[in-house]
């Protein structure tokens, strides 16, 4: 008894030294705070393991703590994108710029890898909570979200949707002689309320934790009572529903029916963005960067596309829709990293007219409210997940900055940066 008296006692003294080894404190020069659109200057945060443990400006750093020095950065809450595709990355070269060739060109193996390359890069741009929306072959960002809940991997946390459920087709024009097998497993075809049902519960089974229906993009649309027994469904097991929707009367029918968001807008009307406002959806728009859209469409079509996407961004706002900051990036560009990319998105929200709180609200708490996971992530306070980042500017004045992100903390854990050198703080 005595043996094992001091074996619990031993055990217990190694188990306080390590949590207190920790605790780790960080000097921020300046304190965002997405949600009010203020700056704190001078703050202390203390992490202890996963989590923030205190903040304020006459905080108490313990003895021993490591102390990350970021008094010359504003530090903010680490950001979201809801709307990627870690397990997908569209060749330029081979393939035409259509992500339909390389979902035919890469076995879900190798794009499983490309989601570790893909999530690591997300998570340097400063990208610490993301929603995969799908077009993951069988089940491959499941397989990259457990990997990174496991620390096999660093990455983001990950949301993820599994197979597509959509009408027959999906997003693909099919030719008879070949059938579904061009298209599957992209996409669950489900036509009749027996095949919906199946659908969300065998992506659940495999391991879905948000539900992608694309409404729209055949002649023949999912109705406002499909989308409701989709949504209904889901919500047994606890899963949200993002909806695709592309046309005006997809976004109508999604909207009616009371998504938790709906993806890409880009024909949506300003009566069914009101609809959308009173039903509490969540609007996700991806206007790609004119840049971009340029490179894969054309001169002439993609800036036509672009001012589209940016008319319907711009009128969402001021709709005063809930938005949340959605990329789509799936492009391998030379010189970019998936997170590199995923960033410039900020251009066109700026185009758009949205001011800069606006935009940093897009990308932390309006997000984690749709993730419903605002109890964990999306701000900087004790008791949340401590996923911070930091950047030489000041996102409030310019959210710009956010492109050169040089600190990045996921649960605690240091996954970039060598802090700035102290310097005087931009607010």
């Amino acid at each position: 008894m005595r043996f094992r008296s001091l074996l619990t006692l031993v055990l217990l003294s190694l188990a306080s030294s390590a949590l207190h080894a920790q605790v780790t404190a960080i000097r921020a020069g300046t304190l965002i705070d997405p949600v009010s659109g203020t700056a704190a200057r001078d703050q202390i945060i203390l992490v202890e393991g996963t989590t923030v443990k205190a903040l304020g400006a006459k905080i108490a750093i313990p003895r021993g703590a490591a102390v990350i020095d970021l008094s010359g950065s504003a530090v903010l809450p680490g950001l979201f994108d809801a709307h990627t595709h870690l397990c997908m990355t569209v060749d330029m070269r081979r393939d035409a710029g259509q992500y339909y060739y390389t979902t035919l060109n890469d076995p879900d193996s190798y794009r499983a890898i490309q989601g570790v390359a893909n999530a690591r890069g997300m998570l340097e741009a400063g990208f610490t909570t993301v929603r995969d929306v799908g077009n993951e072959g069988e089940f491959a960002c499941a397989s990259l979200r457990r990997a990174v809940s496991r620390g096999l991997v660093e990455g983001p946390t990950i949301i993820n949707a599994g197979r597509i459920i959509a009408p027959y087709g999906g997003q693909f024009q099919l030719q008879p002689d070949k059938g579904e097998v061009l298209a599957t497993p992209e996409y669950f075809f489900a036509d009749t309320r027996d095949e919906l049902l199946k659908a969300v519960r065998e992506n659940i089974h495999y391991g879905a934790t948000v539900i992608k229906l694309v409404v729209d993009d055949q002649d023949y649309i999912y109705t406002p009572e499909d989308i409701r027994f989709v949504v209904d469904e889901a919500a047994k097991s606890g899963l949200k529903v993002a909806a695709h929707v592309w046309t005006k009367a997809g976004a109508h029918n999604a909207a009616q029916a009371g998504v938790a968001s709906m993806e890409h807008l880009n024909g949506i009307s300003d009566e069914d963005l009101a609809l959308a406002k009173r039903n509490g959806v969540v609007a996700v728009f991806t206007p790609f960067p004119a840049s971009v859209l340029k490179r894969f469409r054309g001169e002439e079509a993609g800036q036509k596309e672009y001012q589209q996407e940016i008319d319907r961004l711009r009128a969402g706002y001021k709709a005063g829709v809930t938005i949340a900051f959605g990329t789509d990036a799936i492009h391998d560009i030379p010189g970019t990293t998936r997170g590199s990319l995923a960033i410039t998105w900020i251009d066109s929200y700026l185009d758009a007219g949205l001011p800069p709180q606006a935009i940093l609200q897009a990308m932390t708490i309006n997000a984690a409210r749709l993730f419903g996971v605002e109890k964990q992530r999306g701000t900087i306070a004790p008791g949340m997940a401590a996923d911070i980042i930091a950047t030489s500017g000041d996102p409030l004045a310019d959210p710009r900055v956010l492109k050169q992100v040089h600190f990045v903390m996921k649960d605690g854990k240091v996954v970039k940066g060598k802090p700035a050198p102290p310097r005087t703080a931009a607010r």
